[in-house]
């Protein structure tokens, strides 16, 4: 019963990790069920998690974060984009992402996880695009900002996506370490 206990908890993890992909913060989750199981799970049980194991989730999550935060600021910023063409990349990246999990690539497994990723990059480049033709910019510059908030979003999508199942692993190695 151990066991399938763990895996049950394991594929909590997964589903908690997958929702990254949306721009909601899984890697979080994963930290928060972890913290919850450990809580629950007796010390003395072969699955249990130790602070240690929680301690690593935290700083595992945090990166995750600043890596996000870091790579989708740059792409941005970097061109000069607006608040307005920022704040529009950020709902077009969350409807891509639902878009793409809905559409999905013929890739066993993992398709509807790519899918979502690269679907929620097309989806910040139109926000972006949308929002700095409605403050008036010329096309040019529009398109300039709207491909680096494409490949910032989409670096700081894998990155944090990565992060989590680096997170996932440590669990698994700290219930059966």
């Amino acid at each position: 019963m151990t066991v399938l206990y763990a895996l049950l908890f394991v594929l909590l993890l997964a589903v908690c990790w997958f929702l990254n992909v949306f721009g909601i913060p899984g890697n979080w989750l994963v930290l928060l069920a972890s913290a919850v199981f450990a809580w629950l799970v007796p010390a003395e049980s072969a699955i249990a998690l130790g602070w240690r194991t929680l301690v690593v989730l935290l700083v595992l999550a945090v990166l995750g974060e600043i890596v996000e935060f870091l790579a989708g600021a740059a792409g941005v910023s970097k061109a000069g984009g607006s608040k307005r063409g920022a704040a529009l990349a950020l709902l077009g990246s969350l409807a891509g992402g639902l878009v793409g999990v809905i559409v999905g690539v013929p890739i066993p497994l993992v398709g509807s996880v790519i899918a979502a990723i690269l679907f929620a990059a097309v989806g910040a480049m139109a926000g972006a695009a949308l929002g700095e033709i409605w403050r008036g910019r010329d096309l040019e510059t529009t398109w300039r900002i709207a491909k680096l908030a494409f490949w910032g979003r989409l670096a700081g999508t894998l990155g944090k996506t990565i992060l989590g199942a680096v997170m996932i692993a440590v669990v698994i190695a700290g219930m059966w370490l």
